[in-house]
């Protein structure tokens, strides 16, 4: 992220709390036991990883003020999401990013996947969240710091590319982002999880592990 990045693109916003607790409460919490190691890949304000519940929980973030938004409990690094040596091998059972591959170049990304194979452990996955380029072409490059484009084709062609095994894909999983004129609440937020109709979905989700 460049200088400023935070106080002008991605400032706090308390309806993207909202949007998290009901993301826990009503679809990721179905994929996480509560025995748990949980990684937090570009953690930012700490949305995500503040909401779940787990054994352990870990958080990367090269922002060095992100751990200020962290919740107690939260293990906080900051550095680069390439570099995961401080962890073990094999402990990690659930990793996250949330719109970070786009700020990437296409070599990062790679090294990012190379990198959790040493980390997860036999029943991790790695679980991106994303615009997806397919549905969000108009407003893709109104963050400046956006350089690389995925569609939910070619970044399942990429990690397949990269000797990842892709599990599900959910091309419309929802919303671009919180800033706009619609309401948000969690029974809203549930009512489109739930919905097979996604009216305005521009964010993908894209679940996958390693070929072991």
């Amino acid at each position: 992220m460049t200088a400023g990045y935070h106080e002008v693109r991605l400032t706090p916003d308390v309806r993207r709390d909202v949007v998290w607790q009901a993301l826990w409460r009503y679809y990721f919490r179905r994929l996480i036991p509560t025995d748990a190691c949980v990684l937090d890949l570009g953690c930012g304000y700490g949305n995500f990883i503040n909401n779940v519940v787990a054994a352990r929980r870990i958080a990367i973030d090269y922002w060095p003020d992100f751990p200020h938004y962290t919740d107690r409990g939260v293990e906080a690094v900051v550095g680069s999401v390439a570099d995961l040596d401080f962890l073990p091998d094999h402990g990690v059972d659930f990793a996250f990013a949330s719109n970070l591959f786009e700020h990437l170049t296409q070599e990062q990304f790679a090294c990012v996947l190379e990198a959790l194979r040493h980390k997860l452990s036999p029943r991790g996955t790695l679980n991106i969240l994303q615009p997806n380029y397919r549905y969000a072409y108009r407003e893709y490059f109104d963050d400046y710091t956006h350089i690389s484009v995925y569609s939910h084709v070619s970044i399942v062609d990429f990690m397949i590319a990269h000797d990842y095994e892709v599990l599900s894909v959910k091309p419309r999983f929802m919303p671009l982002t919180v800033k706009s004129r619609l309401p948000v609440s969690p029974w809203l937020v549930a009512a489109y999880l739930a919905s097979p109709i996604k009216p305005g979905g521009k964010q993908m989700l894209i679940h996958a592990r390693p070929h072991r």
